[in-house]
């Protein structure tokens, strides 16, 4: 679980005291957004509030805090440990991620190189700080479907943006690789693109991601997927939101290697997934045998449905 200690620590110690009330609801902090010369916006739970100038929360615009460009430079050398150009290719992807998996979002202005493309930023004008939350047990429900007399069966977890989604895959991937109740513990190879599932930290997964999980932290999917085929041989590969062709086309490599699947998609609907031209390529080989539906109910996240590889409803 998230420490408040965790939070304080994202900040220079000149301004830790304006963020202890912050700190304090660490297990419900979502988003801290700092713009300069704009109000400090805060995510609690479902909730939005400004940063008041005292430490506090308030709804009123007039009693927040704005942070000036030099503050935001502070924080940032800070994240960075006062060496951002060790940190360069990072900032060139737009996020950091720091100890405890949480993640630093960046937005400046853009410096190209000859060929132009995004050499790194500069002039950092914003920050997105993401608080990662573990939510241990959330796949709980859906287990049991993803298994077939003890055998993993590739499942697609299927979404709307803010409904869960990766929270799922990565409890996901934690039990399959220690095992449970349904199955023996089996090798995961994770191409976390984003740094999103293991949260890693100097390469080090931040989150539990499981015993015999293997991570490829900030590798492009289509491409990490074949480096794990290749050198870890794993039994589950993971991805997050398959979007084009060319991860597609990766997917049924690794399927065609003997590996099963368990990714996630971005859709309110199988049906709207199932639409999608440069799904259906990959849907037609049947290899997929769940589908995880997810939603939100009342503020929460909740599984609308799962379905077999024929999208009839198996729970829900």
């Amino acid at each position: 679980m998230t420490s408040a200690e965790e939070i304080l620590g994202l900040f220079p110690d000149p301004f830790r005291n304006i963020w202890r009330q912050t700190a304090g609801q660490a297990a419900f902090l979502q988003e801290i957004r700092l713009r300069t010369d704009r109000p400090v916006i805060l995510q609690l739970g479902h909730r939005e509030c400004f940063l008041r100038r005292d430490g506090g929360f308030t709804e009123r615009r007039g009693e927040a805090l704005c942070v000036s460009a030099a503050q935001i430079e502070a924080i940032l050398k800070h994240i960075c440990q006062y060496s951002v150009y060790a940190f360069e290719e990072e900032l060139r992807q737009g996020f950091l991620t720091v100890p405890g998996g949480h993640r630093v979002g960046v937005a400046g202005q853009v410096v190209l190189d000859q060929d132009g493309r995004i050499r790194t930023l500069k002039h950092i004008s914003c920050l997105n700080i993401r608080i990662a939350h573990e939510v241990r047990g959330a796949a709980d429900k859906a287990l049991p479907f993803l298994y077939q007399d003890g055998r993993f069966l590739s499942g697609m977890i299927v979404s709307p943006p803010g409904c869960g989604k990766t929270t799922m895959l990565r409890d996901i991937v934690r039990q399959v690789s220690d095992g449970n109740a349904y199955g023996a513990g089996r090798c995961v190879g994770v191409v976390d693109e984003r740094s999103e599932i293991a949260g890693c930290y100097l390469g080090v997964a931040q989150n539990d991601v499981g015993i015999r999980t293997d991570v490829l932290d900030g590798c492009p999917k289509a491409a990490g997927m074949m480096m794990l085929i290749r050198s870890m041989a794993p039994q589950v590969v993971a991805v997050d939101e398959i979007g084009d062709r060319e991860d597609v086309h990766a997917l049924l490599q690794v399927l065609r290697c003997g590996s099963s699947l368990i990714v996630t998609a971005h859709g309110g609907s199988i049906e709207e997934i199932r639409e999608k031209a440069h799904m259906r390529e990959l849907l037609a080989q049947r290899e997929f045998r769940r589908f995880i539906l997810l939603g939100k109910k009342r503020g929460k996240c909740v599984i609308e449905g799962i379905y077999d590889e024929e999208y009839r409803l198996c729970c829900g």
